[in-house]
């Protein structure tokens, strides 16, 4: 037996959200040096020498700075490599996640 079509069309409604995103958030301390901050910056969060150098002064100046906002799993991925390379060089570099608002 044949399949009958008809003119109604059903439509299933999906809701697709973004995923949330979150902040990576740098902190000063008296230790760390601003040439390893710098290159930080720019090998694990790409960014040029420039910008680098200008988070570095915002963060040596207000304590702290947002370095770059993504996706859960990259903001934890690029905040622990960088936690590791910081250990490894014996800095106390401290670097959280926060949800963005």
């Amino acid at each position: 037996m044949e399949k009958q079509e008809t003119g109604i069309k059903e439509r299933e409604n999906i809701n697709i959200k973004e995923p949330r995103r979150f902040k990576v958030i740098i902190h000063n301390d008296d230790f760390t040096t601003m040439e390893f901050v710098v290159k930080v910056l720019t090998t694990v969060f790409y960014k040029s020498l420039a910008e680098a150098e200008a988070l570095m002064l915002k963060v040596h100046n207000s304590e702290s700075a947002t370095v770059g906002i993504y996706s859960y799993d990259i903001a934890r991925s690029k905040t622990q490599k960088a936690t590791t390379m910081a250990r490894n060089e014996g800095y106390p570099l401290r670097l959280t996640i926060s949800p963005e608002n």
